[in-house]
């Protein structure tokens, strides 16, 4: 990842950095990695207040760019729109959320297995 732009917006207490991450021979960086690339960009920033967006792969061209919003506290990073923040959420909660969400799905099939011997 290479910064690009940095830019301090101490009105919203953030870092913003627009960055262009170079990937030949790989797919698209995810979500994941991109927000963990930002936050060891800028020193001290938790990675639980650090947004990843405008994000940007050109067809056939392996460089993507994007803008890294990094927050000092929680109460600026709350200006965020709520899909922004569920979004990253998701991956932030890592396989705990996964493995719910199967073992909810193996619930349901032995219910609807049960329910077929009848």
């Amino acid at each position: 990842m290479q910064v690009i732009e940095r830019k301090d917006n101490p009105l919203l207490n953030r870092v913003e950095i627009r960055f262009v991450w170079d990937h030949p021979n790989t797919p698209t960086p995810k979500l994941e990695e991109m927000v963990s690339a930002a936050t060891k960009m800028e020193p001290g920033a938790n990675s639980d207040l650090v947004f990843v967006k405008d994000v940007s792969t050109r067809y056939g061209m392996p460089r993507t760019t994007g803008l890294a919003l990094i927050y000092g506290s929680e109460e600026a990073a709350s200006i965020e729109p709520n899909h922004i923040v569920e979004r990253h959420n998701r991956f932030r909660q890592g396989d705990q959320g996964d493995s719910s969400a199967e073992e909810a799905g193996n619930e349901e099939d032995s219910t609807q297995e049960e329910g077929g011997d009848e």
